[in-house]
């Protein structure tokens, strides 16, 4: 149903009150709100993050890297709570200045330097250590394709149906059947796709699959945005389900999705990650930490 009461102005200002659960930090400025400096650890990556689908990516990947050998890609992981606006403080708008998590600090040359969005850090990780990402020319074409739609469909899901469906003040009807079906399409696609390959870049795990993952497994699995893997019968995409499955099992993809998680269960959290012995108590599951 259409709302009968708004009639949109001429020139919109931000003295509009949007409601909803961010609007309290919500601005149309970009820049730092307050001074800070970011902690550093002593590993060559330094992580600031989030355990939201975009922030599980990266520890996903740190952690796959760690899990086949790759001594260098250690990290310190440091969560940026964005329900507190820490993501405006300016020691991470220096490293993010788009105020989003996750962004990275790579440390491990002369020079540091910062890497920002999720889609970024992956393609920078498979290229500086040689994993998850092909070298033949065509491989890498299909998981390169796989990982930037991925990167293009997620706004659809989250900041669209995540937020018309979960987050916003009124329910109307016309946003929420608009990403609903949308939200449907890009699950239809991964599973016609998964129906042909093991993987969505072929028959090798790769940094399309650490993309895809924490945002189509938390539908498949019912744990985000309420009530939505009924509401949009997630249960027929099961060519998706299968893939989510066999990635939950991965010992690797269950440490990444409880570093920087700050809710649930107390054995579930991960605030911060700076060795594999601070995963020593915790509970990792073939499924989503509740």
């Amino acid at each position: 149903m259409a709302d009968p009461t708004y009639t949109p102005p001429a020139v919109w200002s931000a003295d509009t009150v949007s409601g909803g659960r961010f609007a309290s930090i919500n601005r149309p400025t970009a820049g730092a709100r307050e001074t800070n400096v970011l902690p550093e650890g002593k590993h060559p990556f330094q992580l600031y993050s989030l355990a939201t689908p975009n922030g599980v990516k990266a520890t996903i990947m740190l952690e796959e890297l760690i899990e086949a050998g790759h001594a260098g890609a250690e990290y310190d992981a440091w969560t940026v709570n964005i329900s507190e606006g820490q993501q405006f403080g300016s020691g991470f708008v220096e490293v993010n200045p788009n105020s989003k998590i996750p962004a990275l600090l790579d440390r491990s040359g002369t020079v540091p330097f910062r890497i920002f969005e999720s889609g970024a850090i992956l393609v920078h990780l498979a290229e500086k250590f040689g994993a998850f990402l092909p070298s033949d020319s065509a491989a890498r074409a299909e998981v390169l394709s796989w990982v930037f739609w991925q990167v293009a469909s997620g706004p659809f899901m989250g900041g669209g149906f995540g937020h018309f469906y979960a987050y916003a003040p009124e329910k109307y009807e016309y946003p929420i059947n608009r990403y609903a079906m949308e939200t449907k399409r890009i699950f239809d696609v991964a599973d016609k796709r998964l129906a042909q390959s093991r993987f969505l870049g072929g028959d090798a795990y790769s940094i399309a699959d650490i993309a895809n993952y924490p945002w189509l497994a938390p539908f498949t699995e019912g744990n985000i945005y309420n009530d939505a893997k009924t509401f949009l019968s997630i249960d027929e995409y099961t060519h998706v389900a299968r893939w989510v499955a066999d990635i939950s099992a991965r010992p690797a993809v269950q440490r990444g999705r409880i570093v920087n998680k700050v809710w649930g269960p107390e054995d579930t959290q991960l605030k911060e990650r700076h060795s594999a012995a601070d995963f020593d108590g915790k509970r990792l599951v073939a499924g989503p930490p509740s």
